[in-house]
């Protein structure tokens, strides 16, 4: 089924892990921010969802997409945490570098799953366009960022 028939953030709240005493670092490019910002949001929830303690919640901006997995480093260094949830958006432009920065991010976080052994989640929208990246980042689409945030938390244990 075509995702422009469909919200894809709808999830079954009685599976909701509960972890309050999770410690979850949450990277946000500063790039885009509307957007990003509209991520961080539905990120949160999905942690406030799952009762993690804000206390035990750590954000750090970076310039861009392409700093999140630096950022991630950074956080795992600094808050050793069970799992860092990673946001940003790229929009495609009239260049490659679309692309590059999309295949570098992904590898790039990739990379830190394997490293580190903890979730290192991908909530970043590479989309055609705005309207897309407001339809993913809390409009018809759902929020990209709330999934990034329960795929961390279900994959913590």
């Amino acid at each position: 089924m075509s995702s422009a028939q469909h919200n894809l953030s709808s999830f079954d709240p009685n599976n909701l892990p509960n972890l309050p005493d999770a410690v979850i670092g949450i990277v946000v490019a500063e790039w885009h921010s509307e957007i990003t910002n509209a991520l961080l949001d539905g990120a949160l929830e999905a942690l406030s969802l799952s009762k993690v303690k804000k206390e035990n919640i750590h954000i750090l901006n970076v310039p861009g997409t392409y700093e999140l997995p630096y950022g991630a480093v950074k956080t795992i260094d600094k808050y050793q945490p069970d799992a860092v949830v990673c946001l940003g958006c790229v929009i495609q432009g009239e260049t490659r570098h679309f692309d590059f920065i999309c295949n570098a991010v992904a590898h790039g976080l990739m990379q830190l799953n394997i490293q580190y052994k903890i979730p290192v989640t991908f909530g970043v929208l590479t989309t055609d366009n705005l309207e897309q990246a407001q339809n993913r980042s809390g409009g018809k689409h759902g929020n990209k960022g709330f999934e990034a945030g329960l795929t961390a938390l279900k994959s913590i244990y």
